[in-house]
């Protein structure tokens, strides 16, 4: 199969696992504003924030070394996956002797048993995906995404709605839906085939963990980056701050709807299409990053114009204090741009297995993240949260843009992504001081980030049906 005929094919198939789930959180927001006062809200997703700081660490993370070397036909797949569960066994031991010291961890106390009900869960469910992954399973990991969001909502409803747990109900849904979501894997793809703990090839999970280990504060900064907005805006702000802070953060996440379904179909390219035996790389990586920079741009400049609209659709609870989050959206639209596309520079680093250079770029950001938002909040607020979240992501692509060009040349068009910015920063500026007809100058700019950047998706889409008629 061509491989920009197989990218389509594997982005449609995770968009049907994404695309559920990612949509689910949008439909579910009147709902748990309806449930949840500002300061309840806040605290349940500073859980899930918690925890998601925790898991790689747990992990060691070695879901990513099980993605890359279970993709690389020289390896042994029951190898990759047995070293997999050995590292996670170790790793799960360790965390649940520390449960003294995780449960000092602030505003966590009441809550320790939920953080690891979710930890463990999510660990466990993320090694068996990837598996699932790296054996090119697509309709399966498809379907397994789908049945994550119906139980999902199943648990949502049962905890929150009929047990009446609030907070509690929100943390085990999403642990009660992954410990079946890994059982389904587990038990559909048989993956307890590729157990062979006595013939276990250790040298290989030295190797695999040499690889996982500098990844593992890559994630950590990634965590820093992406979540220590909210515990400045807590502790600077208070909870309901942080609870409009993350009710504005939902809205992105129509960007990483697009981001996710596509990373996870171009990581499986990028390793087997992308070696550095196949022809014509440096073309491939830059036709696919064109064309994934004109649609993360095109979704941006109708998010940022409409984020007003979607704020007062998301909060129908009647609790009109949510309403005044749109005025974050904006700057976090363009931040998770910059970090989708630092996502995608750094899948040159999986297929040059130089995890190292994913964790010195991140650590900048990471720091630059922590200094601007000591500064910025206490004079923007969470606004300057959200500017915080944009300069570190536009630093780490700035490194990354110059880092892999060591390995790859690709283009990365940058003169197009200036202009389509600056127009997006013009909208930005519009909206925000709300000038005198700001409404139709920002429709106009919108607009215009739509034609300057439909070419190239149309380019694109003549290029693969040519490719298809040729076949045909």
């Amino acid at each position: 199969m061509d491989k920009y005929k197989r990218l389509v094919s594997n982005t449609v198939l995770f968009a049907i696992s994404s695309f559920s789930s990612k949509i689910l959180s949008f439909l579910l927001m009147p709902f748990f504003t309806r449930m949840f006062g500002l300061g309840e809200f806040g605290d349940a997703d500073l859980i899930t924030k918690y925890a998601q700081l925790l898991l790689p660490i747990v992990s060691v993370g070695i879901a990513n070394a099980v993605i890359r070397y279970g993709l690389d036909k020289t390896y042994n797949k029951a190898s990759v996956l047995t070293g997999g569960l050995i590292a996670e066994g170790v790793g799960i031991v360790v965390f649940v002797a520390c449960w003294p010291l995780v449960a000092r961890i602030p505003d966590m106390g009441g809550y320790t048993a939920l953080l690891y009900a979710y930890v463990l869960m999510s660990i466990l469910r993320n090694l068996c995906s990837q598996f699932v992954r790296a054996k090119q399973y697509t309709r399966l990991y498809a379907v397994d995404g789908v049945l994550n969001t119906v139980l999902y909502l199943f648990f949502i409803v049962l905890f929150i709605a009929g047990f009446q747990w609030g907070i509690a109900g929100y943390v085990l849904a999403t642990a009660a839906a992954d410990l079946c979501s890994a059982l389904f894997l587990f038990f559909t793809a048989r993956l307890y085939r590729y157990l062979r703990i006595s013939r276990f090839d250790w040298p290989l999970l030295r190797e695999m963990l040499r690889y996982a280990a500098p990844l593992i504060p890559t994630s950590m900064f990634w965590w820093i980056t992406n979540t220590s907005d909210h515990m400045f805006i807590t502790s600077m702000l208070g909870s309901e701050a942080n609870g409009l802070y993350v009710a504005a953060y939902k809205v992105p996440n129509v960007i990483m709807l697009f981001s996710t379904l596509f990373t996870e179909a171009w990581q499986l390219s990028a390793v087997t299409d992308g070696g550095r035996s196949s022809p014509g790389r440096a073309r491939f990586f830059s036709q696919v990053f064109l064309s994934y920079q004109s649609l993360l741009f095109i979704v941006a400049g109708g998010l940022i114009y409409c984020c007003k609209l979607v704020m007062m659709v998301l909060t129908l609870s009647g609790k009109s204090a949510f309403n005044a989050a749109w005025q974050y959206i904006p700057m976090l639209v363009v931040a998770t741009v910059f970090s989708c596309f630092v996502t995608f520079l750094g899948s040159v680093y999986m297929v040059e297995k130089r995890s190292g250079e994913s964790f010195f770029t991140m650590l900048v950001g990471a720091v630059l993240n922590l200094v601007l938002n000591w500064f910025l909040i206490p004079v923007w607020g969470p606004n300057g949260a959200a500017f915080a979240t944009f300069a570190s992501y536009l630093l780490v692509f700035i490194i990354r843009a110059l880092s892999t060009r060591r390995y790859i040349a690709m283009d990365l068009h940058l003169g197009r992504m200036t202009v389509t910015m600056a127009l997006l920063a013009g909208e930005i500026a519009l909206m925000l001081c709300e000038v005198k007809y700001w409404q139709l100058w920002c429709g106009l700019i919108c607009a215009a980030v739509a034609a300057f950047n439909f070419w190239p998706l149309l380019q694109t889409a003549r290029r693969l049906l040519a490719r298809r008629r040729k076949k045909i």
